[in-house]
């Protein structure tokens, strides 16, 4: 697979880009940062060590042009403009970008019926799995518990609640036969009377270098049950990405999750 990837100079961006060099089946056929960039022009590989040939542009359609898939953890904005160059170019895309508005998320699915696209808030294949776990647990968990969401993101996240709490949300949600925006209620403050038993609450803590912390609190009379996952590291999210850009090698135009890359649905 010839693998492009967006936001190359970023954390995420240089994960991604070390997984790609370690992997046998791919190959890293650009990389592509912001206009103005101070990395711009330096070889992809520098940051390890390594002169890969492959030097950090601006010029997407030159590196889309020389590309199967590109894998895009950036900004929705970002994103956007990545999609209409994609499509230009019959590139599939990866999309891990987090924070998108409903008229943005309405152009992916249109965009689906022209290339193949995997978008998931969360590649981690653990943290698909625990969605699972999710949707058992709320199934027997439907009455008598209060559910919250806690999430834990380093510093520099610029949205809340993360991709990955709304995800555990709308989960949860459906398993009760609710929808999220019925039922979620996003911190709290002040004088906020007795919490509604049918509310999905969420709490979201910003600090450090916290790769990810989620947790689920289911709390009953008596107990409560709590699921989490935590990420230690971004290598979780570029190797699922990278199933992600396998997957669609095999398979056609459309809009996909990462369950549909695990086979979870």
């Amino acid at each position: 697979m010839k693998i492009a990837i967006a936001g190359a100079s970023g954390r995420m961006g240089r994960m991604l880009i070390e997984a790609v060099l370690n992997d046998a089946d791919a190959t890293l056929a650009g990389a592509l940062d912001r206009a103005g960039s101070p990395q711009l022009g330096t070889d992809a590989g520098a940051f390890l060590g390594q002169t890969t040939g492959v030097v950090l542009t601006d010029d997407i359609d030159a590196v889309l042009a020389a590309s199967d898939c590109l894998i895009d953890f950036t900004r929705p904005e970002g994103t956007m403009a990545h999609l209409e160059a994609a499509l230009r170019h019959h590139v599939n895309l990866v999309i891990g970008t987090t924070g998108f508005d409903e008229a943005q998320k309405r152009a992916l699915a249109a965009a689906g019926d022209t290339i193949g696209i995997v978008f998931a808030a969360n590649m981690s294949v653990g943290v698909n799995v625990t969605l699972k776990l999710l949707e058992f647990a709320a199934r027997h968990f439907n009455e008598g518990y209060d559910i919250e969401i806690i999430e834990a993101h380093h510093r520099h996240k610029v949205d809340a609640p993360s991709g990955t709490a709304l995800m555990m949300g709308e989960a949860v949600a459906g398993a009760l036969g609710r929808t999220l925006d019925d039922c979620a209620v996003y911190g709290r403050h002040g004088v906020t009377g007795e919490r509604d038993p049918s509310t999905i609450g969420f709490s979201a803590i910003r600090g450090g270098d916290i790769v990810g912390d989620h947790t689920v609190l289911f709390a009953g009379t008596g107990e409560r049950i709590e699921i989490t996952h935590k990420s230690a590291s971004r290598v979780s999210y570029a190797q699922g990405a990278l199933r992600a850009a396998r997957f669609l090698a095999g398979h056609g135009t459309g809009l996909y999750d990462m369950r549909d890359v695990l086979g979870l649905k």
